[in-house]
């Protein structure tokens, strides 16, 4: 149950290659290329970005302006 050799490998990279064709997996490729690196732009973005504070939820029976305000337009 060892590992596979190399005809293992080029027998599936054949079957590949017959079920999506040559064009379709170097297009695959490409997609996954792309992603990967729109993946590490996103990144590098969130490094750069503050980070913004968590949202604070008050305790029960307790009220802050902002709730004060909606349930004066809710009136």
């Amino acid at each position: 149950m060892g590992g596979f050799s190399i005809w293992h490998w080029l027998i599936v990279l054949l079957v590949v290659l017959v079920l999506f064709g040559r064009g379709r997996v170097s297009e695959i490729m490409g997609d996954f290329g792309k992603g990967i690196k729109s993946f590490k732009q996103g990144m590098a973005d969130e490094e750069t970005k503050p980070a913004a504070p968590p949202a604070q939820i008050p305790a029960p029976g307790e009220t802050t302006a902002a709730t004060e305000a909606s349930k004066t337009e809710q009136k």
